[in-house]
């Protein structure tokens, strides 16, 4: 099947994320190289250049690090510029690799195909016409097209998820469910939440979820079988 292109340039945080993203689209791929981008000013500016040229995506991972690094990208890239995709919290390690990270998490080349391309449609990233790749994947996994009414942090309030003594971990909990980081603030929640669910399906996932016993979590289960389970909530 021909690789799906994609117009925007896609920031990751080393090549072992790149090599994986490159089997699956056909698009630029820049690489962090870890904190390096700190100290680097060329990459700095490429980053920036391809940003002005394209637009970028941030891909980073989901834990501390990650979000370090998707904040110095914001730093110096004017926000309008910036997409932003996301991996779900998922517990495990990468084969290549004798132990876990720090927080026990995959990181973007520990995740499937299916979840990789999920993460980035749900940034909005802009697909170019392929009708063996894509609209295919379209059909199984669609988003949000009416963004007319998007999720806001007075809706997070209204549902418990901000401004309360339990709201950050009934926030953590509902974004895991929905295959977001957990270090989300109350407005990239809002953000993010609006690029995957209207209003209307917000409020009543928010329902549905709480409503329901707290499933034990994903440290419990294998870290393949969380990403198909992640996967079937997506169908």
């Amino acid at each position: 099947m021909t690789k799906p292109a994609i117009r925007e340039a896609i920031v990751v945080e080393g090549r072992y994320d790149k090599n994986k993203l490159s089997q699956l689209i056909d698009a630029l791929i820049l690489v962090t190289n870890g904190f390096q981008l700190y100290h680097d000013a060329s990459i700095r500016r490429t980053i920036l250049q391809a940003a002005e040229r394209t637009g970028i995506i941030i891909f980073t991972d989901s834990d501390a690090s990650g979000f370090q690094i998707r904040s110095c990208i914001k730093s110096f890239v004017p926000q309008e510029l910036i997409k932003h995709a996301y991996i779900p919290d998922i517990h495990g390690k990468e084969k290549r690799k004798a132990s876990p990270g720090k927080e026990g998490k995959l990181g973007v080349e520990g995740m499937n195909s299916d979840v990789i391309l999920h993460a980035l449609r749900s940034s909005g990233a802009t697909f170019l016409e392929n009708p063996t790749g894509y609209s295919s994947f379209e059909e199984v996994y669609p988003l949000n097209s009416d963004n007319s009414s998007p999720i806001t942090v007075a809706d997070l309030y209204a549902v418990g998820m901000t401004g309360y003594p339990d709201s950050k971990e009934k926030r953590i909990r509902f974004l895991r469910e929905q295959g977001l980081p957990e270090r989300l603030g109350t407005q990239a929640a809002a953000s993010a939440l609006s690029r995957i669910l209207s209003k209307e399906a917000f409020f009543a996932s928010v329902q549905k979820f709480f409503s329901t016993p707290e499933f034990s979590g994903p440290a419990e289960t294998a870290a393949d079988e969380i990403q198909k389970q992640f996967l079937k909530t997506k169908e």
